[in-house]
């Protein structure tokens, strides 16, 4: 019997351990996270505060994609862009078309985007009419403390002819409660808040941005602002139904992956109704 020392393994042992370690190698292995495994969905994460941008809950509630169907004769071609298109070619964008652009200048009270300058600036630079919006949050502060902070960081409005009104992009929260945990009346009280509040500023009706199934939900489909300009939300073919209180759209952002940068919008009517509404 061959004698054993110590730190020698044993002929058997080597062979065990050879048999286990193949085993192992032929059994499925789980991957690293969920987002690896095919047909999984993404475990949700909360974003940061102030990344937020026009659309993020579109694609779950009010529209797959699709593209407008009919003709482009009487609308006019738009963008809209926040820090996640960062320095945006906007020569490229009036080459392809696109004549007017919103660009996010704040969120809350908390935060501006870093690139503003150079994406505002630059549509207007390119010859395009622009303007600004400011994403809601409800749960944060007073509307009108919203209205006031929009304006102080480029959320005004000038009477140049190529300066469109301000909008307030009010839509599902990607940091909680879809309503911002309030109630129909307390959201429909806040927003005419910071309505009542952009128009003290600027002296303009403030645009509304929203989709129809998130406005049904959190404000009961409240058909009380009809004098602002309705900006709706819908990834299909059609605008679908509105709002109550509207019976027809100013604009329409019918996607998120159009043919360039930024998400892709249409204005009812020819440029000259845009040039109208930058008017007042």
């Amino acid at each position: 019997m061959p004698v054993h020392r110590p730190g020698q393994i044993r002929p058997r042992r080597l062979f065990l351990a050879g048999l286990l370690l193949t085993a192992l190698s032929l059994l499925p292995t789980a991957p690293a996270s969920a987002a690896e495994a095919p047909g999984t969905p993404e475990a949700a994460a909360t974003p940061a505060r102030g990344s937020a941008q026009m659309g993020m809950g579109v694609v779950a509630h009010d529209g797959q994609g699709g593209l407008p169907t009919g003709t482009r004769a009487a609308q006019t071609e738009g963008v809209d862009v926040a820090s996640y298109q960062g320095n945006v070619s906007w020569s490229t964008l009036w080459s392809s078309g696109v004549r007017w652009a919103y660009t996010k200048a704040s969120e809350g009270t908390y935060y501006t985007n870093p690139y503003f300058n150079q994406q505002y600036s630059g549509s207007y630079d390119v010859g395009m009419i622009r303007g600004a919006y400011h994403f809601a949050t409800p749960d944060t502060t007073s509307g009108a403390t919203q209205a006031n902070y929009f304006v102080d960081h480029g959320g005004g409005w000038s009477k140049d002819g190529r300066t469109l009104p301000g909008t307030l992009d009010i839509e599902w929260n990607p940091y909680g409660d879809a309503c911002f945990d309030k109630s129909q009346s307390g959201m429909v009280t806040w927003i005419r808040d910071f309505l009542n509040q952009y128009k003290a500023r600027t002296g303009r009706n403030a645009v509304i941005y929203t989709a129809t199934s998130w406005w049904t939900q959190c404000t009961g489909n409240y058909s009380g602002f009809s004098a602002n300009p309705l900006w709706i939300a819908r990834y299909a073919s059609t605008a679908g139904t509105l709002p109550a209180g509207w019976s027809t759209y100013t604009m329409w952002q019918y996607t998120s992956s159009g043919p360039t940068v930024g998400d892709h919008d249409r204005f009812n009517g020819a440029l000259d109704r845009v040039q109208a509404l930058a008017t007042g």
